[in-house]
């Protein structure tokens, strides 16, 4: 990306391109619960990330970390060298989503059955 503010465009001129541009950058499963809790929390480290992010393995925590950063839309800091110690924040394109992040819980909040088994809140 040229720009951190701007999404490489690949479908320049279509009336669709800018909800695919979005899509691929938050379609995968877990990067909007990633860039949700980022929003609530703040920076967090791996573990700590993690354990919000309740279900995702270190693995697939890692690989989406690493494709976020390379969306500009999370920043890796190294906070400490022994023992290394890193913290992950939104940069402010990440942050420009929270109204995205915030209509797609509303959504979900609003038209999600939830299970009759399932926990009560």
């Amino acid at each position: 990306m040229s720009d951190a503010s701007q999404l490489e465009v690949w479908c320049a001129g279509e009336n669709w391109c800018p909800i695919t541009s979005t899509a691929s950058v938050i379609g995968k499963k877990w990067h909007p619960v990633i860039i949700h809790r980022l929003l609530n929390d703040g920076p967090l480290g791996f573990n700590a990330l993690q354990e919000e992010v309740d279900g995702i393995s270190s693995k697939v925590l890692s690989d989406s970390l690493d494709d976020l950063e390379e969306k500009c839309l999370v920043d890796r800091e190294v906070v400490n060298d022994k023992p290394v110690r890193v913290e992950y924040s939104l940069t402010e394109l990440g942050h420009s989503l929270e109204p995205v992040i915030t209509a797609m819980r509303d959504w979900g909040t609003e038209h999600l059955e939830r299970p009759a088994d399932g926990p009560a809140e």
